[in-house]
């Protein structure tokens, strides 16, 4: 959590503090050279773990991208080699035309010079023709089946391939969600740590607060009793200056009467 910000204001007739960031319950302003120290090197630690962490993470990016680019390769490779196949076979089907023209022309030549031997000639060029078609077709049925192979050999490499990357997908999200969940961890751990340490120092901050206003209380009550002592000792002062006047004039009263009867 960043630092809070500590408020400046102060009592009356005080002197205006400087704003400083409140770490661990004191202000930076507040800190000795040691304590800033310690602070700096925390966050230099801190700052060292999340660098590894991005470290991390971006090895795990280039293993994953390094074996795409591996598959991606060997499925260009898997289909080159299917082109080829198939330009084979395209090949194997020109040279049985090529063939079949050749032993065509060869029947025609046979027939014109041998018509006598006819029937032998064109049972000789079936046989031939027939040989030559059934080498083509067995030729034909291996690369097609060279070709299914390849394609079923192909589609499980695909399948495997994509099994596999499933699999570090979903690894990389248990481990994303492991470190999620200790980062949340941490992060209310140290939200309860500096919330009992804000509710110490609000109770601490309570009582300095309650003594104080018992010591001005206290204060203020004894300043009051003193004040009507003084005011009882004062009003008994004139009340007894009062009756000595009264007294006074009382005598000389009596001292006048006296006086007048004579």
């Amino acid at each position: 959590m960043p630092p809070k910000k500590k408020g400046g204001g102060g009592g009356k007739g005080g002197k205006k503090k400087s704003e400083g960031y409140v770490i661990d319950g004191v202000s930076t302003t507040e800190m000795t050279r040691e304590q800033l120290e310690v602070f700096a090197h925390r966050l230099r630690e801190e700052m060292e773990r999340e660098r590894e962490e991005r470290n991390f993470f971006q090895l795990e990016r280039d293993k994953l991208r390094t074996f795409w680019e591996i598959t991606r390769q060997q499925l260009e490779e898997n289909r080159a080699e299917l082109r080829n196949k198939d330009r084979e076979i395209e090949e194997a089907e020109e040279r049985h035309q090529v063939e079949i023209k050749v032993y065509k022309q060869k029947v025609k030549h046979l027939l014109y010079e041998h018509q006598n031997n006819l029937s032998e000639l064109k049972a000789e060029s079936m046989v031939s023709l027939k040989m030559a078609q059934d080498d083509y077709n067995e030729q034909e049925m291996e690369l097609l089946k060279d070709k299914r192979k390849l394609k079923y050999q192909h589609k499980e490499q695909e399948l495997a391939h994509e099994d596999e990357i499933r699999a570090i997908c979903m690894k990389h999200s248990e481990e994303l969600n492991k470190v999620r969940a200790t980062f949340e961890v941490e992060a209310r751990e140290i939200e309860a740590k500096y919330e009992k340490r804000l509710t110490t120092q609000r109770n601490e901050l309570n009582l300095r607060h309650r003594m104080e206003l018992t010591e001005i209380e206290e204060r203020k009550n004894k300043q009051v009793a003193e004040l009507i002592k003084n005011h009882e000792n004062a009003f008994s002062e004139i009340k007894n200056y009062y009756n000595d006047i009264t007294l006074n004039n009382l005598a000389l009263i009596s001292s006048l009467k006296v006086c007048a009867k004579y």
